[in-house]
């Protein structure tokens, strides 16, 4: 019933809405960059018919069906993209996860702007803006087929972030669920299925439940899930540890926060998260050419104490998270929901879980300068594809040494 009364049109008495200013990330894609990444990867198009669209909606009902379509639409389209189906459309290299990002920030800043021709309050372009951001990340395209003796696998990536230190980038962990979305990974069990999500890099939509929402239907259901981010140059971590606390880094609205991770329930809510992957056994496989760490180290205020310390094996009893071993900011934010959500649901002793961060992605040597650089070249590619395919590896490793068991 609340479904249907949420799409239907509004009455009479419905009070319009305002068009809003595009958000800070929105107004990055006016720059010369993001317009080139649109135009060699072919998605120049997304935004000019997604208006189009628009444009002809005569309620917010029509409009949110355009919206779910249009936004389901081009994820599939990346994913599609990425796993070489249908043309390029261009130049970039298929891996490239910024097509995505900046096609999706195109479509956001038309709903956040758009003057409808009828009756949209704040409250229905907030659901439009939020079913866009949903459907065009894969949160809502989450599914796996009833087949016996087939295993589910969840994985998550991010979008691109400090942009404005450089605008070209990329990153690996949203390339990696582009590339990895409804795969196959064989393992000596048995098959296993992969599907993924996209996650923003911003702290409202964590706190908003952006994370929980996503997770909750398919943890009880998966037999391992991973969260995977940017982290370190030239290694990949499998997170030990992952801390309630948020260090103020500014996110791609350029908002801070420093605060405690704010969870329902907070009576409840633990300093620290564990890890349920098998670390020893990933650290120790060959994956690809860049080492993986069991990384332990967490910052903390112990018990008793006011100063934060530095722990390299992990925190100690009663102590404040300060840091997790994915640090302060989403990462290791998107690590403590996602298994503090499996602690929650009783699956800590039977659900293995956690967060793994991949290499920085680099550009080659002569193109580090964002000023002169290009958006491209064959070493950044080759470090994308090189990054992709050993977090295939991390996966496929993973699910072996936990499903013998």
């Amino acid at each position: 019933m609340a479904l249907l009364a949420g799409l239907s049109a509004p009455t009479t008495t419905a009070a319009a809405g305002t068009a809003l200013s595009p958000t800070v990330e929105e107004q990055r894609l006016d720059q010369a960059v993001p317009q080139e990444i649109l135009a060699r990867s072919g998605f120049a198009d997304v935004a000019p018919e997604f208006t189009r669209e628009l444009a002809d909606a005569h309620s917010y009902a029509q409009a949110r069906r355009i919206v779910v379509h249009e936004g389901s639409a081009l994820w599939r389209r990346a994913v599609d993209r990425a796993q070489g189906r249908g043309t390029a459309g261009g130049d970039l290299s298929r891996d490239d996860d910024r097509p995505l990002y900046w096609a999706r920030l195109a479509m956001t800043r038309e709903v956040r702007t758009w003057e409808a021709g009828f009756a949209l309050t704040d409250t229905q372009r907030t659901d439009l803006l939020d079913q866009l951001e949903r459907t065009s990340r894969g949160q809502t395209d989450i599914r796996y087929p009833r087949r016996p003796h087939l295993r589910r696998i969840l994985l998550t990536g991010f979008d691109p972030f400090t942009l404005d230190r450089d605008i070209r980038i990329s990153n690996p962990s949203g390339a990696s669920a582009l590339a990895l979305d409804g795969t196959v990974v064989e393992t000596a069990e048995g098959p296993a299925r992969v599907e993924t999500a996209v996650f923003p890099v911003r702290w409202q939509d964590f706190a908003d439940g952006t994370v929980e929402r996503t997770l909750r239907p398919y943890l009880p259901e998966v037999d391992l899930f991973t969260t995977v981010s940017q982290g370190r140059i030239g290694r990949f971590d499998v997170e030990r540890t992952n801390g309630a606390w948020r260090g103020g880094f500014p996110d791609n609205d350029n908002a801070s926060r420093t605060e405690t991770v704010p969870v329902t329930d907070p009576a409840t809510q633990p300093q620290w998260t564990t890890t349920t992957l098998p670390y020893a056994s990933i650290a120790a496989a060959d994956t690809g050419r860049f080492p993986v760490y069991d990384h332990t180290e967490v910052t903390e205020i112990p018990a008793g104490g006011t100063v934060p310390v530095v722990r390299p094996d992990g925190p100690t009893s009663g102590s404040t998270a300060r840091a997790g071993g994915g640090g302060d900011y989403l990462s290791n934010e998107i690590a403590y929901r996602a298994t503090l959500l499996r602690d929650r649901l009783g699956l800590h002793d039977t659900l293995p879980g956690g967060h793994v961060h991949t290499p920085v992605l680099q550009f080659g040597a002569g193109n580090t300068d964002p000023a002169t650089g290009t958006v491209t070249d064959p070493e950044f590619v080759r470090n994308r594809l090189d990054i992709i395919a050993q977090v295939r590896s991390i996966v496929t490793v993973a699910a072996g040494a936990t499903f013998r068991k």
